[in-house]
């Protein structure tokens, strides 16, 4: 059997008693970091049960090895041996490795389940008071700058509200990006979920980012974006515009038209 076991996001006694049970008695745990999934073993045992004692061997399977470790995979070890995968922290195959060792399991017929447990989308999204039936989960948005700001805009098109992770390094130049197209939306955005230094905002995207301007940023970064609010008769707003295909010279007449804005502020906010 394989496991994919959540680990806790801050927190260790976020755990589950059933993924406590099987993480500390499989012979095999395939992780993100043998270091971080050692040290994690090491604090849960102490903490929970000291009498396990198992000898355990820990294989990493990361973004950068994933399809070279899965392709030496022997589909017969596992019918035999039970054996766990777990990420650095949260729930494995989302916005992190695991998928192919899924695909894996289900091309060779290998029994294998996905426990509940903790993530950083779900408490968020409960807590940011949003309405609505329905939710778009990205996870993180690409580095390359044409690619984001083309995602970012279909993201703040969508009627739903939607969920990003963010990291240290690009909190701020997100909330700055959110700003430049959309000042008004509101935002819900947290940090360090679980942990000692958890943190909260619900601002307006102008107001976001000049807080995080003078906040402590280090932290992994879960937002929460208020879906565009539905339109009514033929009036148009900037959601209406920011995902068509025009070029941006175009939109930012549009754009300036419609919200009383400087053509030039909006033709820079598009070039961003």
């Amino acid at each position: 059997m394989l496991y994919f076991i959540p680990t806790p996001i801050g927190n260790l006694e976020d755990i589950t008693i059933r993924s406590l049970r099987l993480l500390l008695s499989v012979p095999l745990i395939f992780c993100e970091d043998t270091r971080v999934s050692k040290k994690l073993v090491n604090l849960l045992k102490e903490r929970f049960d000291k009498s396990a004692n198992i000898k355990q061997k820990f294989v990493p399977l990361h973004s950068h090895n994933e399809h070279e470790v899965v392709q030496n995979l022997k589909a017969e070890d596992f019918l035999t041996l039970d054996a766990a995968y777990i990420s650095d922290a949260g729930t494995p195959c989302i916005s992190d490795p695991g998928v192919l060792l899924v695909q894996f399991a289900q091309k060779n017929g290998i029994p294998y389940e996905v426990l509940p447990g903790a993530n950083a989308l779900l408490p968020s999204l409960a807590a940011s008071g949003f309405e609505g039936t329905g939710f778009y989960f990205h996870g993180f948005l690409p580095h390359k700058k044409e690619a984001r700001m083309r995602e970012l805009r279909e993201i703040l098109s969508l009627e739903c509200n939607s969920v990003l992770y963010e990291s240290t390094h690009r909190i701020l130049q997100l909330s700055r990006e959110i700003a430049a197209l959309c000042a008004q939306r509101v935002v819900y955005c947290t940090k360090e979920l679980t942990k000692m230094y958890e943190t909260h905002y619900k601002l307006n995207a102008s107001e976001l980012a000049k807080t995080l301007e003078n906040a402590n940023l280090n932290g992994e970064w879960t937002l929460v974006i208020k879906g565009a609010e539905k339109q009514k008769g033929e009036y148009l707003c900037e959601e209406d515009i920011l995902p068509l295909p025009l070029p941006p010279k175009q939109k930012a007449k549009l754009l300036a038209k419609i919200t009383g804005k400087n053509i030039k502020e909006w033709y820079d906010a598009l070039n961003k």
